[in-house]
């Protein structure tokens, strides 16, 4: 699993090659303290607008569409997948208590609908 990628994914350097093209300024991979828990590490997050963006993997992250149930060591995989979903909806409500807006994309969206979901909250703002 060493081999498996934290950060800078195919789809993630994709979106923000496109934000950065799009004049928008942004920390990868940036740890945000959270009462009562770890930091929560995002993607993508633009702290001076207090949004959190994630690129989440389909096999990782249990994507409804895409996702698949392990077949081999099913006993180790399942229960590590359902804890990383359990893991994201704790991350998401621990940050929305803390005041930040939390976007979330499947690394299976097209870069121009994960694009428009996050410039979306972005500009939802404009005292920002």
């Amino acid at each position: 699993m060493r081999a498996i990628r934290r950060t800078d994914t195919k789809p993630e350097v994709e979106l923000r090659s496109e934000l950065h093209r799009l004049g928008y300024r942004f920390r990868k991979d940036f740890p945000i303290a959270v009462v009562g828990r770890r930091p929560v590490r995002p993607d993508i997050v633009f702290t001076a607008r207090r949004v959190a963006v994630f690129v989440d993997g389909c096999f990782w992250h249990a994507c409804p569409e895409h996702g698949r149930s392990p077949t081999t060591n099913e006993w180790y995989w399942t229960p590590k997948l359902r804890r990383n979903v359990t893991r994201d909806r704790e991350a998401d409500a621990a940050l929305s208590t803390a005041g930040w807006t939390v976007v979330r994309v499947w690394e299976h969206e097209p870069v121009a609908s994960a694009l428009t979901a996050v410039v979306d909250k972005l500009d939802r703002d404009p005292n920002i």
